[in-house]
């Protein structure tokens, strides 16, 4: 079951406020995703930033949360970068409020181990930073999603993937520290949220 909170935010995200030159870009994730739905395959989504702490966790929670929500099968969200930094606090901060519960569940100071659950009845989500290429991660068959440009621009060959798309999220970081950091890290963390709610609202089944 998906609280309240939660519910309440995705239900409150508004399609018409995606410009149609954004909307292109993400059909061509749709027409991934559809397509492996239409062969019954298991849909596997890396998404891929430089330090794998903010726009790719954001991005992996969400895209995860809105298969659920649209009951899209076989679908596994991941997310890793050019390099592993940690899960910044203020990712951590923003999704709480937004209605995900979500727990240490290690020591590790440097880079915790979260667990991030989305409805109380499936399986938390684990989330650390990471490379892409780490074992933790798909090894092939993925679909590679890159979230920055730094990223996008600076890893040209993404080894297994069968298929790498540029969908880039300004980096909410150039707010850290100052007083609107956490109402840009909210405004970041909804745009993503949209934008994977238009994709997997235009999955149909093939039953």
């Amino acid at each position: 079951m998906i609280n309240s909170i939660l519910l309440e935010n995705i239900q409150s995200l508004k399609e018409t406020e995606i410009s149609r030159e954004r909307q292109a870009v993400l059909r061509l994730l749709v027409d991934y995703i559809q397509s492996k739905v239409n062969q019954k395959l298991p849909i596997q989504l890396n998404f891929i930033c430089t330090h794998n702490s903010r726009r790719s966790h954001l991005s992996q929670i969400w895209a995860q949360t809105m298969a659920h929500y649209y009951q899209v099968q076989q679908v596994s969200c991941y997310s890793g970068g050019t390099e592993a930094t940690a899960m910044f606090h203020q990712v951590v901060t923003t999704l709480k409020k937004q209605g995900f519960a979500i727990q240490p569940i290690s020591e590790e100071i440097k880079n915790t181990v979260f667990a991030v659950k989305y409805d109380t009845n499936e399986p938390a989500l684990i989330c650390f930073s990471k490379a892409f290429d780490d074992a933790f991660n798909p090894e092939n068959g993925f679909c590679a999603v890159m979230t920055c440009s730094s990223a996008d621009e600076g890893c040209p060959f993404i080894a297994g993937a069968a298929l790498r798309l540029p969908i880039r999220y300004n980096d909410p970081k150039a707010f850290d520290n100052t007083p609107q950091m956490a109402e840009k890290y909210e405004e970041r963390s909804l745009q993503i949220a949209a934008e994977m709610k238009f994709v997997f609202s235009k999955i149909k089944s093939n039953v």
